[in-house]
């Protein structure tokens, strides 16, 4: 993930300082300072939050793409809906729960709460799904409708 480099251009560019981007997300400058570092991961909220702020996609911060935008991003993601769409994700691959949890290193149990909504997927998870199916993160998560599968 090359999230790091894109927040500190992203602060760079907009003349921001880490207390600035540490306000926007009501965090401390520290744990800010840690994910720009990629000490600590970003959550899926923050990364959220910074993209809604900046107008930029997940694909674009997550370094999976170099578009910046999509036409029809929503500002919100849905639990729910992520959830349908992983499920979607894995049956389209032909995967179980299990296949899937192993590719990710976590239980089938995390997988099914991720499918049902109770939990939104960590970003580490969402990250190797996108790299490996070249799927676009924003897609998964609900934010837009299309592009499904990153050029």
């Amino acid at each position: 993930m090359q999230y790091g480099e894109i927040l500190k251009t992203l602060r760079y560019k907009y003349q921001l300082t880490q207390n600035d981007i540490a306000a926007i997300l009501n965090i401390s400058k520290k744990t800010y300072s840690h994910y720009e570092t990629q000490e600590n991961i970003l959550p899926i909220k923050h990364i959220s939050t910074i993209c809604n702020h900046f107008n930029i996609s997940i694909d674009f911060l997550l370094g999976l793409t170099k578009n910046k935008t999509y036409d029809t991003n929503k500002n919100n993601i849905d639990k729910i809906e992520a959830g349908k769409r992983l499920k979607e994700f894995r049956k389209e691959n032909k995967l179980t729960q299990t296949d899937l949890a192993n590719i990710l290193n976590t239980t089938f149990s995390s997988i099914a709460w991720n499918e049902k909504g109770r939990n939104l997927i960590s970003t580490p998870f969402l990250y190797t799904i996108c790299k490996k199916y070249n799927i676009s993160a924003d897609y998964l998560l609900g934010r837009i409708d299309n592009p499904k599968y990153l050029k």
